[in-house]
């Protein structure tokens, strides 16, 4: 198994992409601290996993929670290789001139910015003080490189992130320590869902190029490869998973629409 003998953190983990993590990281042999706000909610995570998952509360937002937790992995487990610097929030309908901007701003960046700015600084001590190397993966997102209606404090927080990735990474290599970050397109999770309360899910559905939403699996999937060596040549990037999202503009018309269109227009071909 490619993460056997490594001790990964994931933030945020009780549910969402967060849960999907620790599922794969321990199916790929990693052992795993599970953190969230609510200690209940990642002790029932841990639960699932017979010893190898541990469950500690923290507010990312607070260096002192976020160095606990680290010490917390050494604590269990004996040693430190990986942290997913994956807890985030979003404010659906934060606009930029509007009456609760300033606030939604600050609760935004001090979970998406200042909680990896911590996790960074946190897993960096301790790997430097294991004289160990590691890998600091921060989970990014595809609005930190466009711009996008009504989050406007999320996709700052998220263009913050891979820069503080590439800084990172930057700072850390002479101590053998990896920083990359991954940024998710579309991924069905209760985040994404709020989507359906203002009517915009059928279309943002119908932006991504194969008609459906990445699967929260499917992310958890590329954390394993880039916490494993097998990712060793990655350092300092930002990893598009996001099923073409990016690199194309949404279609005039749907798929299905288009096929019937092309089949009509030319039978004998």
């Amino acid at each position: 198994m490619a993460l056997e003998g490594k001790v990964a953190i994931v933030t945020g983990a009780s549910g969402g992409i967060g849960a999907e993590m620790v599922r794969v990281l321990v199916g790929q042999g990693a052992k795993v601290v599970a953190a969230d706000l609510n200690q209940a909610a990642v002790d029932a995570v841990a639960a699932k996993y017979d010893g190898s998952v541990v469950g500690c509360a923290a507010d990312v937002s607070k260096y002192d929670d976020v160095a606990a937790m680290v010490d917390s992995a050494v604590s269990a487990f004996g040693t430190f290789d990986c942290i997913v610097n994956n807890a985030g929030i979003n404010i659906l309908g934060a606009m930029l001139l509007g009456d609760d901007f300033l606030s939604q701003w600050e609760k935004v960046t001090a979970v998406n910015q200042t909680g990896v700015v911590n996790g960074i600084v946190a897993a960096a001590k301790k790997l430097v003080e294991l004289g160990k190397p590691g890998v600091i993966i921060n989970i990014s997102s595809v609005y930190g490189s466009l711009a996008a209606p009504m989050t406007w404090p999320y996709n700052v927080s998220k263009a913050a992130v891979n820069m503080m990735t590439k800084s990172s990474a930057l700072e850390l290599a002479p101590y053998g320590i990896r920083v990359v970050a991954i940024a998710p397109g579309r991924v069905d999770t209760p985040m994404l869902r709020e989507g359906k309360k203002i009517g915009v899910w059928e279309h943002m559905r119908k932006e991504q190029v194969r008609d459906t939403f990445t699967q929260p699996s499917e992310i958890a999937e590329v954390v394993a490869f880039l916490a494993s060596d097998a990712s060793n040549a990655i350092n300092g990037s930002t990893v598009a998973a996001e099923d073409g999202y990016m690199a194309f503009k949404f279609p005039l018309v749907p798929s299905e629409e288009q096929a019937k269109i092309e089949m009509e227009k030319y039978p004998d071909d």
